[in-house]
């Protein structure tokens, strides 16, 4: 293991490379672990994934799960904390809450979000970064970032 995971960022069915790299190379950056939930839209190898995560994909705690509960099980066998969704559709705002340490920041896809199936049984676990009504959704790398670095200023803003 290259560092012990403060917070686990999941991207659930991702489907762009740099997208994917720039969270892994945010999830270096404060020492986060990355989750890729399969499908994913490219391969791992992708070109464009290791061009976004520069050279830090060899720093990167990283897993692939091959589903929504092979990930939950993971999660469970790796001491992971609560688990945080996030949503363009939800209310509560994402500075609205605590994080912890182990904490799992969960994303959807970049076409869809995340599926009813995951989001209506954690209804009361999802988030939402404000935004304009005339912007649909936030790029998800940069999602994740906000979160992360949030949770990070709320832990003393010590990486």
């Amino acid at each position: 293991m290259r560092y012990a995971p403060r917070l686990h960022i999941v991207l659930h069915e991702p489907e762009i490379p740099p997208n994917a790299g720039n969270v892994g190379r945010t999830c270096v950056a404060i020492a986060a672990k990355m989750w890729l939930v399969r499908p994913i839209g490219f391969q791992l190898d992708d070109y464009y994934l290791r061009r976004a995560g520069l050279d830090y994909w060899d720093e990167l705690e990283w897993e692939v799960a091959d589903s929504w509960p092979h990930l939950r099980d993971r999660l469970a066998e790796s001491g992971a904390g609560g688990l945080w969704l996030f949503s363009a559709r939800a209310t509560k705002p994402y500075t609205s809450v605590a994080y912890t340490p182990g904490d799992v920041l969960v994303f959807g896809k970049e076409s869809a979000g995340l599926p009813a199936e995951i989001t209506t049984p954690l209804a009361d676990r999802l988030l939402t970064i404000p935004s304009r009504p005339q912007v649909r959704s936030l790029n998800v790398a940069n999602c994740a970032a906000l979160v992360a670095y949030e949770a990070v200023r709320q832990w003393g803003g010590t990486v």
